[in-house]
């Protein structure tokens, strides 16, 4: 099983030499692969490019670009460019996003969200594999009247998806190489998660998926007292649908009841459960919550347990 962990803060936007500065640091501590998040500031595919030319053998990945206000052409181009600045290290994640932001920020109704999924899959399938599609469907269309391949964008672009539920896993599991499951604890995991997307992948006859599964925890003295502040900077979702109920599939209230957090003995333990219940590979998520030095412990164990899992 690989590690990662997300670049991002908790509380700010990184300015870029700090997000590279953090990135070699993860690299140097032997975490295979690191993450970036796509909100309303840095366009995600474009750091992940910066980042991972800036600091080779690191893996860099998007977790994850909402579909809603994006088209498979543009995302193709996007995520091919980041693959060939990488030399091949590049992951795209996909999302369905929310509600609440779909309709708010892009004035975009928030409709039909599986079937919008599985078109955008199967046009952009084609053109990372190969730079052409000839795609129209019933909520968009995609072809390309000009090749759309990027030299050096070899191999082709893993797609994965943040899918939980049924339908999503469903899809993901057809037209996918894996998922992005965040705040699904490892009962959600090996009981729903894991059989769904592994059945779809089975019978549409393709490889066993990867799951990735994003995980909030920090390495700490003290856990108790740090739980608070996991608290705060989760409980946003626990008012999304799709996350409150996987949080109830994982046993959890609330969301920092799914939080990582204690010395290296317990969050190694809890990395293995993850692993056990099906995860290929474990990101860690808000490791700047107890400060520089919880995420600098908290980096070291992580890259020890990669090391060790190789």
């Amino acid at each position: 099983m690989t590690l990662g962990v997300t670049l991002s803060s908790t509380s700010r936007q990184l300015p870029l030499d700090d997000t590279v500065r953090l990135a070699r640091e993860a690299r140097d501590a032997g975490l295979h692969s690191a993450w970036f998040g796509q909100s309303f500031a840095y366009d995600s595919p474009m750091l992940a490019a910066l980042v991972g030319r800036e600091v080779p053998g690191l893996q860099v990945g998007t977790a994850a670009l909402p579909v809603f206000g994006r088209h498979p052409l543009l995302v193709s181009s996007q995520a091919q460019t980041a693959q060939a600045a990488t030399g091949g290290r590049y992951h795209l994640g996909l999302a369905l996003g929310t509600r609440h932001l779909t309709e708010t920020a892009f004035g975009l109704p928030y409709q039909r969200p599986i079937g919008l999924l599985r078109e955008f899959l199967t046009a952009l399938r084609p053109l990372l594999d190969s730079g052409e599609a000839d795609f129209h469907g019933e909520l968009l269309t995609a072809t390309t009247p000009y090749p759309a391949a990027v030299p050096g964008a070899r191999p082709p672009v893993p797609v994965l998806v943040a899918a939980m539920g049924p339908q999503a896993l469903r899809v993901s599991g057809e037209l996918a190489d894996g998922i992005l499951p965040f705040l699904a604890g490892p009962r959600a995991l090996a009981e729903h998660i894991v059989p769904a997307v592994t059945a779809a992948a089975e019978a549409a006859g393709r490889p066993a998926p990867r799951i990735v599964a994003l995980v909030p925890g920090v390495v700490t003295a003290d856990p108790e007292g740090l739980r608070p502040r996991a608290a705060e900077a989760l409980s946003l979702y626990e008012r999304i649908p799709s996350y409150r109920r996987v949080l109830d599939l994982s046993g959890a209230d609330r969301a920092a009841d799914l939080a990582v957090l204690g010395d290296e003995e317990t969050v190694a333990a809890e990395v293995r459960r993850y692993h056990e219940a099906g995860a290929t590979e474990v990101v860690f998520t808000a490791t700047d919550l107890g400060g520089e030095d919880a995420r600098s412990r908290t980096w070291k164990l992580l890259g020890a347990l990669s090391g060790a899992s190789g």
